[in-house]
């Protein structure tokens, strides 16, 4: 199994996932021509996707998923509360399931959806197995729940959020109550939650550690990394910061 960032932040997120002949894409925040572009940088077929699967509906994650599975004709996978409030119209395949359900089966992937906390209608994540590997994903959550520690505890990989530095957000340009939303337990992960998520999990046996979601206005590459360094030296020489404004190339697991 691998998984590329396409785009990881407030530009648009989707993060491709592929097992044996299975692609999946996670959200779909990006231009149809940013996205198709970024997938030909991987040698990956728009149409070869098998499905868009969405976390939840802020545009920065469903902006582009009307046109781009209609024009290709890929299912979504969607929670009904996430569907109900994205208002999206356009007619496509549409799948629905719950966030605190069972794994949903996808050609070679199995696909295990997640509550989150997050200031959105009906929000999750995903863990994904597949080749005999897991990929647990976690972006877009304000706090760290005993369920998400118990549902990310046995990953070979980890995609997870980093947004904010505290001390720059509340220096940055963001008004008090964007401040208070982003920082609070239905915004985003700050460094600090996210070190400490990792030093609670069994990090020694990560493969890959993908950091996303990570603020361009009140974060920093170098605090990223001291943050994740407190709590293992070797795991932040190794980890990969996704940018936003571009992919990250194929990680393999």
């Amino acid at each position: 199994m691998r998984f590329a960032a396409l785009g990881s932040g407030s530009r648009g997120n989707a993060t491709l996932v592929e097992s044996g002949l299975t692609r999946v894409l996670i959200d779909c925040g990006l231009s149809v021509k940013a996205l198709t572009h970024r997938l030909a940088s991987l040698d990956v077929e728009p149409a070869s996707i098998a499905a868009v699967l969405l976390t939840h509906e802020h545009g920065d994650h469903i902006g582009g998923v009307a046109a781009f599975a209609g024009r290709y004709g890929i299912p979504v996978w969607s929670t009904p509360g996430t569907w109900r409030a994205a208002g999206i119209a356009t007619e496509i395949d549409l799948r629905l399931f719950l966030g605190h359900g069972g794994a949903l089966r996808i050609g070679d992937l199995s696909i295990a959806p997640y509550p989150i906390p997050h200031d959105a209608r009906e929000p999750c994540q995903f863990v994904i197995d597949g080749d005999g590997c897991r990929l647990g994903v976690l972006t877009d959550a304000g706090s760290i729940t005993p369920h998400i520690r118990e549902r990310l505890s046995d990953c070979d990989a980890l995609m997870l959020e980093a947004n904010h530095d505290p001390a720059l957000l509340r220096a940055g340009p963001y008004p008090p109550s964007v401040q208070a939303r982003v920082g609070g337990a239905f915004g985003h992960l700050s460094n600090q939650q996210a070190a400490e998520l990792l030093d609670r999990l069994e990090h020694r046996a990560l493969r890959q550690l993908l950091i996303a979601h990570v603020s361009a206005n009140n974060n920093r590459e170098d605090l990223v990394r001291s943050a994740i360094a407190a709590v293992s030296v070797e795991l932040e020489q190794r980890l990969v910061i996704a940018p936003q404004s571009r992919g990250t190339g194929w990680l393999p697991i």
